[in-house]
């Protein structure tokens, strides 16, 4: 039996399907579309379980063990490797796997950028100490070194190609995530109001300020991702729905400071297997432009910060811009003297660049398959350009997670090695 239009519609809405383009469409479970709509939700709820009880064991036990490496991508190979090696041995495996955890990876993909909206509301405090000339400097060091990491790395992805003539096939189709329903907004919404009423009225009403405010600052992020999603998609070249998010958080985060006289400071202060094919086809591409693109970024951000007489000390924070904040804090604790604050808020600005203006300047670039933009992207503006691309180019997420994670790998591994430092350190001044 199926689905009626306007259940059909709601289910989606909870669980984004699957691709239908190799399976047509599906049918609903003989109990009705109320039975089909529980076990999809149980579906996403175990799914989804799995996975986050994984990542924090994985946690702990990297904890327990004083490895400091990050235990989420040291998963994430793990996953990738089960998935290659299923795929060899018994492909229909390998796609049970992959379709049973499909409705976990969409909620994921859904709601990525708000994973780094809080480094972004938090940046007003983390540069206030930073003179005005150096940030300037800063400034265009990001903005150069972002299209150069760019064209570094989408370019070496093109021409490695020709050196190895390889032959680009279709990408395989994927599922992009539900629009947000009306509903969510309501819901939300009662989330904020109830909250930051109990936040002004008791401060300290789940015990301290922090944990008071955490829920209305929550449900603002998560209303400004809500609008700025639904922004046209002219508007949303300039203001992504990562900024509307920010800057919703900021203003419920200074409307809180302001009327319960606390100012900001006590709001913020403690605020890839569907192309896997391709990635078999043409590593070759893949590994060479990460290793390129990776060294190219931190290089060229010494020299830049050299030619424009930027402080040594800035210039060594700055070095991995093109890095997601967990590793890139990583990096700069291997240097003296590094400001880990200017650190995460560079690394947030690149992304943030990255986020809304990276799909145009491939565009123009000439930049067209997912493999160049997927790696153009992740290279040169990591996770917040990714999520930025998969919501509209989900076929370039697989190629944009292995970039993310494999440009902060290399970063980290080059940067251990005495050699590569002292030659970084010489390079800044």
């Amino acid at each position: 039996m199926a689905l009626p239009t306007h259940n059909a519609a709601l289910h989606h809405r909870l669980i984004a399907p699957k691709s239908t383009a190799n399976t047509g469409d599906t049918a609903a479970p003989s109990g009705g579309p109320w039975l089909s709509r529980v076990l999809g939700i149980a579906h996403l709820v175990v799914s989804l379980g799995i996975v986050l009880a994984t990542d924090k064991c994985l946690s702990q036990a990297f904890a327990a063990a004083s490895i400091k490496f990050p235990s989420a991508l040291f998963g994430m190979f793990c996953v990738f490797s089960v998935l290659v090696v299923l795929d060899a041995v018994a492909p229909a495996l390998a796609k049970c796997f992959m379709d049973f955890f499909e409705p976990a990876s969409l909620f994921i993909q859904r709601w990525l950028p708000l994973f780094y909206v809080p480094s972004l509301v938090v940046l007003p405090l983390a540069v206030r100490d930073v003179p005005a000339a150096s940030g300037l400097k800063i400034s265009l060091i990001i903005s150069g070194g972002w299209l150069a990491s760019l064209m570094v790395a989408g370019y070496t992805v093109l021409a490695v190609r020709k050196i190895v003539k390889t032959e680009l096939i279709a990408a395989e189709p994927m599922s992009k995530p539900s629009p947000f329903a009306i509903l969510e907004f309501w819901a939300w919404g009662a989330v904020f109001v109830a909250s930051f009423a109990t936040a002004f009225v008791n401060p300290t009403a789940l015990g301290t300020t922090a944990r008071t405010c955490l829920p209305f600052l929550l449900a603002s992020t998560v209303l400004g991702y809500m609008v700025g999603s639904r922004l046209p998609s002219g508007i949303k070249k300039v203001l992504h729905p990562i900024i509307c998010s920010a800057l919703s958080a900021d203003l419920a985060a200074g409307a809180y400071g302001y009327l319960s006289g606390s100012g900001l400071d006590a709001a913020l202060g403690d605020y890839l297997t569907k192309q896997r094919k391709l990635m078999k086809r043409h590593a070759a591409e893949i590994f060479t432009s990460i290793a390129v693109a990776s060294t190219f970024s931190l290089y060229s951000t010494a020299i830049l910060g050299r030619l424009v007489g930027l402080e040594p000390t800035l210039t060594i924070s700055i070095l991995p811009r093109c890095i997601t904040v967990a590793l890139a804090l990583s990096i700069v604790s291997f240097f003296e003297g590094a400001n880990t604050s200017v650190t995460a808020a560079v690394v947030v600005l690149t992304g943030l660049i990255g986020a809304n203006f990276v799909q145009a300047a491939m565009d123009k670039l000439g930049l067209n398959d997912p493999i160049a933009r997927g790696i153009g992207t992740a290279s040169s503006a990591h996770g917040q350009g990714t999520a930025a691309l998969s919501a509209k180019e989900p076929e370039a997420l697989p190629f944009c997670a292995v970039a993310y994670a494999l440009t902060g790998i290399f970063g980290t591994l080059i940067c251990s090695s005495a050699a590569v430092r002292q030659s970084l350190v010489f390079i800044a001044g």
